[in-house]
């Protein structure tokens, strides 16, 4: 396994000066610190730009250049800190059923991780949007389960785990996934199809995520969201590709990449929402 080669500064970035012990506190604490510090981000499929997924392609993305990224560099990364750290840790892959029915099989484009202490067994994942659990979630256990921001649940119908978050009265699927062992080449396939492909809802496309206490912002295109526990959601269009870079900058923590086609792209988005609305 590949071993990282900024874990001082990933650790820094989270707030540790020192590594921590590998304890369900330390999980919980690490999981909630990566999904408010590193965005979950789709800069370089908007860009049509390659999404390599190798350990120093990830740290030199995120960790040196100030990015973000998405399920297959953000977990992967987070994978590694975590085995660094002597959790008892490995890979696994899913399919998002989110906005579609919970028992559709869409593929495995989706990746998260699966951490055993003391016997227990935990989902954790830094990489999924928007709808990204702040908290580690037992994974043997159907029981509501309280995080740092909704509460979630985990069913198994014998084969697979589907994970589901609360939205108001509603309980919605968000994806599934099973305990099989992933090697190198899944994570690939899945890693190619989500950047490359036309189908792929990443291809082209502008989607931001980043949680803070209480709260989760949100970018999709030009729609932007700022979902609170305590109050209505506040929605707005954004209007230029100005305004959009300023966004991702101050409210998505994202150091904006030099492409000499990111603002003629973003404008772009602006435009193509104006003339759908």
């Amino acid at each position: 396994m590949p071993r990282l080669t900024h874990s001082q500064l990933y650790l820094q970035r989270l707030g540790y000066d020192s590594p921590p012990p590998p304890t369900l506190q330390t999980l919980q604490a690490l999981q909630l610190r990566h999904v408010c510090t590193f965005a979950f981000e789709s800069l370089s499929t908007l860009l049509r730009a390659a999404v390599p997924i190798d350990l120093p392609s990830i740290e030199q993305k995120v960790l040196l250049e100030g990015r973000g990224g998405y399920c297959f560099e953000l977990n992967h990364l987070f994978l590694a800190l975590l085995q660094e750290l002597g959790f008892d840790a490995r890979g696994l892959t899913g399919w998002v059923v989110m906005g579609g029915p919970p028992d559709a099989r869409t593929g495995r484009t989706h990746r998260l991780s699966l951490v055993t202490l003391d016997g227990v067994r935990y989902v954790t994942d830094v990489g999924f949007g928007g709808m990204v659990p702040s908290s580690p979630l037992q994974l043997d256990t159907e029981a509501v389960q309280a995080t740092a921001h909704e509460p979630y649940r985990l069913t198994f119908n014998g084969a697979d785990y589907t994970l589901w978050t609360q939205v108001g009265e509603e309980w919605r699927g968000l994806y599934v996934f099973d305990l099989q062992v992933q090697a190198d080449m899944d994570y690939l396939i899945g890693n190619w199809y989500v950047s490359t492909h036309p189908a792929s809802v990443f291809v082209g496309q502008l989607k931001a995520a980043r949680l803070a206490p209480g709260k989760r912002y949100t970018l999709n295109n030009a729609n932007y969201a700022l979902h609170s526990l305590d109050q209505p959601s506040e929605k707005r269009v954004i209007e230029s590709a100005d305004e959009l870079m300023r966004l991702l900058h101050e409210t998505f923590g994202i150091r904006l990449p030099a492409h000499p086609q990111l603002r003629e792209t973003l404008a772009g988005l602006v435009l193509a929402h104006s003339q759908a609305s």
